[in-house]
């Protein structure tokens, strides 16, 4: 049977900016720019730099948000989402659009400023790999890949920011990435019907809720052991006090339900940048 979608009137005024934040999907867009801004200062950027590099991720987070929101708005009508705003009619269609353009133009200026290093990685393995999953990659069984890409590219966008450094290392690459993939099983779970209804089977999709929880429960500690065994000199007690607390957190993924997982994951990545920014001092 097809769906049908109801038409929403749009309305008129100023954006509601609560609104505005939650088509963005402002939690984990917050949550990511704080990851990056612990991460610039971890680094040693400069103050230009790190503002710079900040604010770029920050609104190319915001840019896929909204893309996200867009692109699912018949989506997101036919299954009833009530806590879309676009979908509800809170936000109108076209001021989105023009939002997203100038949000989108903006992240193009600060990565210039933050050099042409890190504006390359944030336009094809950060923000790129964010629209490359809203156009299309989610609904496959490489829906975790931009999800890879992106956080495993994070700790780079910020590195490369300053021409005296390079690329980060190896197990902070490996430690996004699979925190990404984690965080991606674990934000897919609360929609899994609604997906199957509307014709989207990405990777968590096919290998199952109770799978999915399982894998997310090994992934997320396994970016933590990273986190917490890969910089140099041996690991201080307290990393793996966080760690243990990482573990529970992660055993909390198996037994809750809603977005609890999700948060759960937010809360995991910004203990890995807790442990980082102590290893660098």
């Amino acid at each position: 049977m097809p769906v049908t979608t109801r038409a929403v009137p749009a309305r008129s005024g100023p954006l509601p900016m609560p609104a505005l934040l939650a088509a963005a999907h402002g939690g984990p867009s917050l949550a990511v720019t704080v990851v990056a801004g612990l991460l610039a200062l971890r680094a040693g950027l400069s103050p230009l730099d790190a503002v710079a590099v900040t604010a770029a991720v920050f609104t190319g987070q915001l840019t896929i948000g909204w893309g996200n929101d867009l692109l699912d708005l018949r989506r997101d009508r036919a299954v009833g989402r009530t806590d879309k705003p676009l979908a509800t009619g809170a936000l109108p269609v076209g001021r989105v659009m023009t939002t997203l353009v100038v949000a989108a133009l903006a992240c193009l200026v600060l990565s210039a400023l933050a050099g042409w290093r890190s504006a390359l990685l944030n336009a094809t393995l950060a923000t790129g790999a964010g629209h490359a999953y809203n156009l299309g990659l989610k609904a496959t069984v490489w829906s975790w890949a931009p999800y890879a890409c992106a956080f495993g590219a994070l700790p780079s966008v910020v590195t490369l920011a300053d021409p005296s450094q390079g690329w980060a290392p190896l197990w902070m690459t490996g430690a996004g990435a699979t925190l990404g993939v984690g965080a991606h099983v674990l934000n897919t779970l609360p929609d899994l019907a609604d997906d199957e209804r509307t014709g989207v089977r990405g990777f968590p999709h096919r290998i199952g809720e109770r799978r999915s929880r399982v894998l997310a429960a090994v992934l997320l500690p396994a970016a933590s052991l990273l986190a917490v065994l890969g910089p140099t000199g041996t690991p201080p007690a307290w990393a793996w006090a966080v760690f243990t607390l990482v573990t529970v957190l992660a055993l909390l993924t198996l037994v809750t339900r809603g977005r609890t997982p999700f948060r759960a994951a937010v809360a995991i990545a910004l203990l890995d940048v807790v442990v980082l920014l102590a290893a660098a001092g």
